[in-house]
């Protein structure tokens, strides 16, 4: 079962909406084995937007799936609004994620044969949730779409898609969105209005993002960056702006290629 987190109030959320203690992911074995993930501990205030940055093979991919739910770490303990997400069989884990968690994706992972609106109100669907369509055109609407719910998304640009995408995360009202390289397949216009939709899902909806990112323009939008190099945490910039978020990333790398 998920259990919930001790609270200092017996009434409010969760002062957190993610924590990690100690969370390590090893893949292969013996030998071959190499760990993603090394004691990560991490804690992220609800209503937050934070950017997880790190070299190639640095452990932010594996950070995101463990946190998310989409993969199970080898120990430790992850949080989400102050309820376990690491006990419980899978049937109990697709539940919370149904329930509390929002994804998207580089690739959008829209159904090709589904319109807008229904792409949109799938993770309801598919958690026998009642669909609201005044909110959901309003969603859509929010996020410049509300003249294409029924058009097929080969029918819109790549900048609309992963708006959809976004509506989609929004609809089921989670507590915390994982954004993994959403900007990645865009255009520079089209990827800074997928980040400022992503502010606003903090700002106005109070959600929480949290977002893998290579880029450090797409990192500037975030409140904070969390830097990871071989698989541990490597430091956090707050207010973070396009040449801080290039340096620090330039000196990771040299650390990386130094083996420290």
């Amino acid at each position: 079962m998920f259990r919930r987190a001790r609270r200092t109030h017996e009434s409010g959320p969760a002062p957190e909406a993610l924590r990690l203690v100690k969370v390590s992911k090893t893949f292969g074995a013996e030998e071959s084995a190499v760990t993603a993930l090394d004691g990560v501990t991490l804690s992220l205030a609800r209503g937050s937007f934070t950017a997880v940055m790190g070299p190639s093979g640095s452990g932010k991919s594996t950070l995101l799936q463990c946190a998310a739910g989409l993969d199970r770490p080898d120990s430790g303990i992850v949080m989400v609004d102050g309820a376990e997400m690491t006990g419980g069989g899978e049937a109990e884990l697709t539940k919370f994620r149904r329930s509390r968690i929002g994804f998207v994706f580089q690739q959008y992972n829209l159904l090709p044969t589904l319109t807008v609106a229904q792409n949109t109100v799938l993770p309801l669907r598919l958690a026998r949730r009642r669909v609201d369509r005044g909110r959901v055109r309003e969603i859509l609407t929010a996020v410049g779409l509300g003249d294409r719910l029924g058009h097929l998304p080969d029918q819109l640009s790549g900048g609309q898609r992963q708006r959809v995408a976004i509506a989609r995360a929004l609809v089921t009202e989670p507590r915390v969105i994982f954004a993994d390289e959403p900007t990645g397949a865009l255009d520079t216009r089209s990827a800074r209005d997928v980040l400022r939709l992503l502010q606003e899902a903090v700002r106005v909806h109070g959600r929480t993002v949290v977002m893998v990112t290579h880029d450090p323009v797409a990192a500037s939008y975030a409140d904070s960056v969390v830097f990871l190099a071989d698989g541990r945490l490597a430091g956090e910039l707050h207010a973070p702006t396009v040449d801080a978020v290039a340096e620090r990333l330039a000196h990771l790398g040299d650390d990386a290629l130094m083996g420290v």
